[in-house]
């Protein structure tokens, strides 16, 4: 259960306001409206024509970047003991992150996006049944989690669970479960998971805020 009380809120609205009204001018809305359904296949068409899907923008950009910073220059990773770079980046192109990289913000940008939607975005739409039938709200708080936990842990979990069920709510509920490192709950993943802070939603607030 949550540690604290899971709200919808005003800033979780305008969200999900933007994400969608950037549906509209990227073509998404079009694209997806010229088709029978919203379907894995039909999904993977619209990304094959460089159409992003809401919930990966929504994701990506009122989730993954706040929390996990951008970082231009690599840097080393005492607590993994790896090298890291962009949005938390370890591998480009197939290769280690190594000392001396460095990147512009618009290539984090487009690496992110990429890397979100190609690993963590599909694999949750192949994956987790209904997935693309729930509201984008509650399909970015997983992409989120997912980026953050592993998209396995996210496919095998009680919030995926709950989306085949269609019980959107108690998804959104159930993914604050995942705010522990090394065995004990850590306010930085409460945070996270929950509520935010001043200035960053929380994956369960972005995920409420959706429903009705």
């Amino acid at each position: 259960m949550p540690v604290n009380k899971i709200v919808a809120t005003k800033r979780g609205r305008a969200a999900i306001a933007g994400a969608l009204a950037l549906a509209l001018t990227s073509g998404y809305a079009a694209f997806m409206g010229g088709v029978p359904a919203v379907t894995p296949a039909t999904t993977r068409a619209a990304i094959e024509q460089g159409i992003t899907p809401p919930a990966v923008s929504l994701a990506v950009d009122r989730l993954i970047k706040p929390w996990e910073g951008l970082v231009l220059r690599s840097h080393w990773d005492p607590f993994a003991k790896i090298w890291d770079i962009c949005y938390g980046e370890t591998r480009i192109n197939g290769k280690p992150v190594t000392a001396g990289m460095s990147f512009t913000p618009a290539e984090c940008d487009a690496m992110l996006q990429r890397r979100v939607t190609r690993d963590y975005y599909l694999p949750l739409v192949d994956g987790a049944k209904g997935f693309l039938d729930a509201p984008v709200s509650v399909q970015a708080a997983l992409i989120s989690g997912a980026y953050n936990f592993g998209v396995g842990a996210a496919l095998k979990s009680t919030a995926a669970r709950r989306i085949t069920e269609r019980r959107y709510r108690e998804a959104c509920e159930a993914q604050t479960a995942f705010n522990k490192a090394g065995g004990r709950v850590v306010n930085g993943l409460v945070k996270r998971r929950e509520m935010g802070d001043t200035q960053r939603l929380g994956e369960a607030e972005l995920c409420v805020s959706g429903l009705q």
